[in-house]
């Protein structure tokens, strides 16, 4: 297994263990679920062999939707819509409404999402769609100031170039009182589980990922960039930097993901 390289210029950043120029990363990335798309939500059932379905409830428990409300959520880096499909179904038990906006900076995950919708009966033609499917990055979300209630964002965060830009722009669409929860994976703070976790993902999920989708680079690139993102109470640490309010972590499954919140003053 590589060693991580630090980027040592203010213009470089990880892509993967790769320093590349900042300007590089985004396309990059773009390339790598171009290439999954159609596969992306079913490779992280096999993955993580379905866990993150409990993570995903859990983050939505998160949320804490009120009942008999309407609420406007957006979800960032969400393009099959995974996540705002989920929120929808809460709010329904809820008895509330949900106008939810998936905003993701692949063109490719926002049609798997979009054609989802209209197969799954959640968005129908010619009527207002329940789910808005937007391109557009997490650093300059096409959003007003304080339009939206809630702000989401699973397994993104760590692919976004500039996190600080990206941070005080999500915190700046919220609402005052609003909810920013956050879901990526971490690091476990046992050595010998941790070296385990290692083992499974450089020498499974990419030939699992060549497998299903035949891009294993893309899922040597996921298990690299998981490796780069900072321990959870570092990434805390810059939700409070941010701006947010009373940032706070859960880890889920011994470690392998965080929960991450936080709120608008």
């Amino acid at each position: 297994m590589s060693k991580p390289i630090e980027p040592n210029q203010p213009d470089t950043t990880h892509f993967g263990f790769r320093t590349v120029d900042m300007g590089e990363k985004q396309g990059l990335v773009r390339g790598v679920f171009d290439s999954v798309a159609d596969k992306y939500d079913l490779m992280n059932d096999l993955m993580s062999a379905g866990l993150h379905r409990v993570w995903k409830r859990r983050m939505l428990e998160t949320l804490h939707m009120r009942p008999n409300a309407e609420l406007r959520l957006v979800d960032v880096a969400g393009g099959t819509g995974d996540i705002a499909f989920r929120a929808l179904a809460r709010a329904n038990k809820l008895n509330s409404t949900l106008q939810a906006q998936v905003i993701d900076a692949n063109a490719e995950m926002v049609r798997v999402g979009a054609e989802r919708a209209l197969r799954e009966g959640i968005n129908q033609m010619g009527q207002r769609a329940q789910v808005d499917f937007l391109t557009g990055t997490a650093e300059a979300l096409p959003l007003p100031d304080k339009s939206v209630d809630m702000v989401s964002i699973a397994f993104g965060i760590r692919n976004v170039t500039r996190r600080d830009v990206a941070l005080r722009d999500m915190l700046r669409v919220l609402k005052p009182g609003g909810r920013f929860v956050c879901l990526e994976f971490s690091h476990m703070p046992s050595r010998l589980l941790q070296k385990a976790y290692d083992a499974y993902s450089f020498n499974v999920i990419p030939p699992m990922g060549g497998a299903v989708t035949g891009d294993a680079s893309a899922y040597q690139y996921l298990v690299e960039s998981i490796r780069q993102f900072p321990p959870a109470q570092a990434f805390a640490d810059e939700l409070k930097e941010a701006g947010f309010r009373r940032p706070k972590y859960e880890l889920l499954s011994g470690g392998i993901a965080a929960l991450y919140m936080g709120w608008k003053g």
